[in-house]
């Protein structure tokens, strides 16, 4: 037997998978990077360029750095859901038309079966009537040769 190793054949098709993944993933990340940039200004109260850290008081923590990094979760939590909700509504649509499909195809397939068993009953009842028919020609056929030979 030839033992060929499959190989993988890139086809356009793939190709333009891979494009198209690609470029959902970059809009994600674009529409991530854009929807938290404000977060990353420096606020206020925290150290910018031109403060050293002597000059803030060395015992009281940074609550607006707390508060900040609390915010840029709750904001990138709450595009997770946003993004994560829509995707999830039409998985669950897309998952209860393919229920709705599952279900028209069951009953056709059972129609479909029925239709081959009142087929195949017809055919063998058409089969036994022209065997019955044959039969009844050929007895007719030979009595007709006996009154002739007769």
């Amino acid at each position: 037997m030839n033992a060929i190793p499959s190989e993988k054949l890139d086809t356009p098709e793939t190709d333009e998978n891979l494009a198209a993944v690609s470029e959902v993933e970059a809009g994600i990340r674009d529409f991530v990077r854009n929807d938290i940039a404000y977060l990353r200004r420096p606020s206020p109260g925290t150290l910018s360029g031109t403060e050293t850290p002597a000059s803030t008081t060395a015992s009281s923590p940074t609550p607006s750095l707390d508060a900040s990094a609390e915010a840029t979760v709750s904001n990138v939590n709450s595009l997770i859901q946003r993004v994560a909700g829509t995707s999830l509504a039409e998985i669950e649509n897309l998952i209860g038309e393919l229920e709705a499909l599952r279900d028209l195809l069951h009953a056709e397939g059972q129609r479909v079966q029925r239709e081959i068993s009142g087929y195949a009953q017809l055919s063998q009842q058409a089969m036994k009537s022209t065997r019955m028919i044959a039969d009844n020609v050929s007895q007719w056929k030979r009595s007709a040769e006996n009154l002739r030979n007769g």
